[in-house]
């Protein structure tokens, strides 16, 4: 994909200035003679006007009578201009981040969202950047906004919610493949926040209340029926030894008693009163 997006660079580079081997015409070599002649009887005036210098991340597109003159831009350092035919235009070659507006989205399950992002991007070619688009900083934000709208608007609520890395990396192909003809390299698209209307908040808190209380009663009646089934066990091993239910019975008022209770009600098992009616 690189090789295919290098190769269309270099086509249109070569279409913007395939004509400069044409020549400047007669009228453009007369005019660009008489400039040079013209600086040089004035040299020590024009010296000032025909030396640009341009910073380390800047690079200068040159125009000679309306043309580019080369198929590079000049930079960094000094750079000679002809006086009267030379005009150049600096281009900023650093990474330039700006922040997508929130956006407005209907999802394709039909719920409204509000999201934004932030993208960063820079001039990977200065000539295209110049010659193939108005203002490449603008048109490239403009275009942000469009493809955001127009991603999202493919994504249900449960993918923009989960997939931002997704949906991100999508972007930035889009964008990149798109900007690639103004000279633009999109290097990162981020997704920031993602917005719900309230209603729709506090429906889904709900929902997710819900699941949490039915998962609450499932793990409560799992708990029931294990210590049923323990209870199940215990009283068949107090089957097989009458004493041992006296004996857990007197357990049981020996832990009430420890609380320092003032007053302790506790049943009195039938067979136990049975026995002592027997003795009379």
């Amino acid at each position: 994909m690189e090789m295919e997006s290098q190769r269309r660079t270099e086509l249109s580079k070569e279409d913007l200035i395939g004509e400069r081997n044409q020549g400047l015409g007669f009228c453009g070599w007369v005019i660009f003679i008489l400039s040079a002649v013209f600086a040089f009887l004035t040299f020590f005036i024009s010296i000032f006007l025909s030396v640009k210098i341009v910073k380390e991340y800047e690079r200068a597109v040159i125009f000679r009578l309306g043309r580019i003159t080369s198929r590079k831009a000049k930079g960094p350092g000094i750079f000679l201009v002809l006086p009267c035919t030379d005009t150049f235009i600096k281009v900023d070659l650093r990474t330039v981040s700006f922040d997508i507006p929130p956006q407005e989205i209907l999802t394709k399950d039909s719920v409204t969202v509000c999201v934004d992002g932030v993208v960063y991007f820079r001039v990977s070619d200065p000539i295209l950047s110049v010659a193939n688009v108005t203002n490449a900083d603008y048109s490239t934000r403009l275009l942000a906004q469009t493809t955001l709208r127009n991603m999202l608007g493919t994504k249900n609520l449960s993918e923009v919610l989960s997939d931002r890395e997704g949906i991100s990396h999508g972007m930035q192909m889009s964008l990149d493949e798109a900007t690639d003809s103004w000279g633009i390299k999109v290097e990162r698209v981020e997704i920031k926040d993602v917005k719900l209307p309230m209603q729709l908040q506090r429906a889904m808190a709900a929902e997710a209340e819900a699941a949490r209380e039915a998962r609450a009663k499932v793990i409560a009646a799992e708990g029931e029926m294990n210590a049923s089934r323990a209870l199940k066990e215990a009283s068949l091993v107090i089957a097989e030894s009458p004493s041992a239910l006296q004996l857990r019975y007197l357990q049981t008022l020996n832990t009430i008693a420890a609380e320092k209770n003032s007053t302790i009600i506790f049943p009195l098992p039938m067979d136990v009163m049975s026995h002592f009616m027997n003795k009379k």
